[in-house]
């Protein structure tokens, strides 16, 4: 913990590692450091500190996610100025499961044998950075409005990252120019202006104020709905202190930027590093600030106990759905996002390649929680775009790893091709490998010209016929035709997903486990060994329910590929788990009987073992010159000796 004193302000905030910078203070200020030490910065002087902190204090187990009560901190700004970077340090990675996923350890020497006929090949980002929004150098490479649960220490709140804001894009949302896409982009950062608490509208500290600050400046005056929402403006990509230096070059240019900045309106800029984490406990007081207000003003009473939450037994709501939807580009996802949520909450439009980043979005269907991914589109890695930094290389990792954290994926598909593609298959084949459920959804039905030669039914009946030649374990996969634009069909999507989620998650009773067990060896037995010995399957128990997973107890170490085809088979007819992998893995016994080790002597090891026969038989050899005989034991010795 780290207590920053004041003679304006007094609080505590919990801090987990963040760096404090200031540009400008007055007044005497300490840091208290959890070691103890103090540290104490002159009065009435232009001072640059830095104070790192590190606190062992418990990650919030729960967060008010009510809306109404929780803070919304919204990242504006002009193009390349670093926002998805200050998005990322911001974000928390236990909450919003952005840490790195054992799967990304695996090889791939797997792929060499997918059975999909297709990869879904991408570059893998860098090792310390998993889950977040897409940063690169290249301007204008986020598009849509990004939320995710921040977090600086033990103060959590909600997180929007927006797309870059220019006069262009202004004059784009005035109708002053006509370009659709650009139009939607800064339609997207108006919503999440709007409805803030807290604006960082944030600037290249070393480009300085340009006009499309001033005109963003301009632009948020006017739109500013929310009487009490609070724009701080953040100086970026100043890191360490040589900028502080008055040394007549670039430290000199860079507070003239400061001071010029400062002249915009919204106060002093705050000077910080989102690359390199520095600058955020300035950051951390504010928010900590304005969480105390809004919580003061709904007539909420804000305690120390917020920071440590945790759930009782029995008091644990229902999860999420984790619902990821997945596919080629422009088959209609963003529509079917939009159509599900009955808002525009993601870009749509007839260009391909429109959505970058994974968004996820809060939803509750009827009464039931549900966190709607909406995902880049999936193209074979020979003919994605490799000008622009691998940008669509990351966006097809960040849909990937959005699916490995799903319960549910569903598969959007043309129904105008009228038959799987092979991209789509090797995505299904990806889906299979995580063991997630698998839904398809065969959109763009409107345009398929169906007539009573051809119907639903029967394009539905085509598509599983193709998934379950190539995948067998996908038999009987639900689909759901569907047409995002029109509505048609898209009601019954959801309770399908549920249904799937429900089937994919459950457990299964080790008693009924082993009655379907005997049904099943009663019908067909397992082949014999290569020794001729009988295979002998002795019970099964179910291991994990998320993908379901289940272990079989043999007198050998494995089973016939086919045999474990047939189970698997059976296995889904019984219980209903189709459109999933189910997973049986057989395992040893280690005897006939668990039992049968009870009735055999003590191995003869340790103090009164073998050790002590040894020790018994010297002392034998000293005293009469032979040994003991064998067989015999000492008491009976002693015995005839009386």
């Amino acid at each position: 913990r780290c207590q920053l004193l004041s003679t304006t302000f007094e609080r505590t905030i919990p801090f987990h590692t963040v760096q404090t910078r200031s540009f400008m203070q007055t007044g005497t200020l300490k840091s208290i450091h959890g070691n103890g030490a103090v540290q104490k910065f002159p009065s009435n002087s232009r001072c640059f500190f830095r104070t790192v902190a590190s606190a062992s204090a418990a990650i919030p187990t729960d967060f008010l996610g009510d809306g109404k009560s929780d803070l919304i901190v919204s990242i504006l700004g002009p193009p390349n100025a670093g926002k998805s970077t200050l998005f990322n340090r911001l974000m928390c990675k236990e909450a919003n499961k952005s840490y790195k996923l054992s799967s990304d350890n695996k090889s791939r020497k797997r792929n060499k044998h997918r059975r999909s006929g297709g990869f879904v090949g991408y570059k893998s980002p860098s090792p310390s950075k998993h889950g977040g929004a897409i940063v690169s150098s290249t301007p204008g490479t986020t598009r849509d409005r990004r939320e995710c649960i921040g977090r600086i220490g033990g103060t959590m709140f909600q997180l929007v990252d927006t797309a870059g804001v220019d006069g262009e894009r202004i004059g784009h949302l005035y109708g002053k120019l006509k370009n659709q896409m650009e139009r939607e982009m800064i339609k997207q950062t108006l919503e999440a202006a709007k409805t803030s608490d807290l604006i960082l509208l944030m600037f290249d500290a070393k480009v300085g104020v340009t006009a499309d600050l001033s005109e963003t400046a301009r632009w948020l005056r006017k739109s500013s709905t929310n009487i009490n929402s609070r724009v701080v403006i953040l100086a970026n990509k100043l890191e360490g202190d040589k900028w502080t230096h008055d040394d007549g070059t670039a430290a000199t240019s860079v507070m003239e930027h400061l001071l010029e900045a400062s002249r915009v309106g919204f106060g002093e800029p705050i000077p910080i590093s989102a690359e390199h984490g520095e600058g955020l406990a300035d950051i951390a007081i504010i928010v900590e600030e304005m969480i105390r207000e809004k919580r003061e003003r709904l007539g909420l009473v804000m305690t120390n106990d917020d920071y440590n939450v945790k759930k009782k037994k029995g008091d644990e709501a229902e999860k999420p759905l984790q619902l990821a939807i997945l596919g080629r580009q422009n088959v209609g996802k963003s529509t079917l996002v939009n159509s599900l949520l009955k808002q525009d909450r993601v870009i749509t439009g007839e260009t391909p390649g429109l959505t970058r980043d994974s968004i996820t979005v809060t939803w509750t269907w009827n009464n039931r929680p549900v966190r709607l991914c909406d995902t880049a589109g999936i193209r074979r890695a020979t003919k994605r775009d490799r000008a622009n930094d691998n940008i669509e290389d990351l966006a097809v990792a960040d849909a990937m790893r959005s699916m490995k954290v799903a319960d549910v994926a569903v598969m959007v598909l043309d129904a105008r091709a009228r038959m799987l593609q092979r991209q789509e298959l090797a995505i299904a084949d990806q889906v299979v490998k995580e063991g997630r459920a698998l839904v398809v959804a065969a959109n763009k039905m409107d345009l398929l010209g169906l007539d009573h030669t051809y119907s639903k039914e029967d394009y539905a009946q085509q598509v599983r016929q193709q998934l379950e030649l190539r995948f067998p374990m996908l038999r009987k996969t639900p689909i759901v035709p569907m047409s995002g634009l029109t509505l048609e069909g898209v009601q019954d999507l959801m309770p399908v997903v549920f249904d799937a989620r429900d089937r994919w998650s459950q457990k299964i009773s080790t008693g009924l486990l082993n009655r379907w067990l005997e049904d099943v060896l009663d019908t067909k037995q397992p082949p014999l060994q290569s020794s001729g010995i009988p295979t002998k399957i002795k019970y099964i128990i179910q291991t994990k329910g998320r993908p379901p997973t289940f272990l079989l107890f043999c007198n050998t170490d494995e089973l016939p590929l086919s045999y474990i085809r047939y189970l698997t088979r059976n296995f889904q007819e019984t219980f209903k788990m189709y459109g999933m992998e189910v997973r049986l893995a057989v395992k040893k016994s280690t005897s006939e009987n668990p039992f049968l080790t009870r009735n055999k002597p003590m191995a003869a090891t340790g103090v009164g073992g073998w050790a002590g026969r040894q020790k018994r038989m010297i002392a034998a050899l000293k005293k009469t010159g032979k040994p003991l005989e064998k067989g015999v034991r000492r008491r009976r010795q002693k015995y005839k000796k009386n």
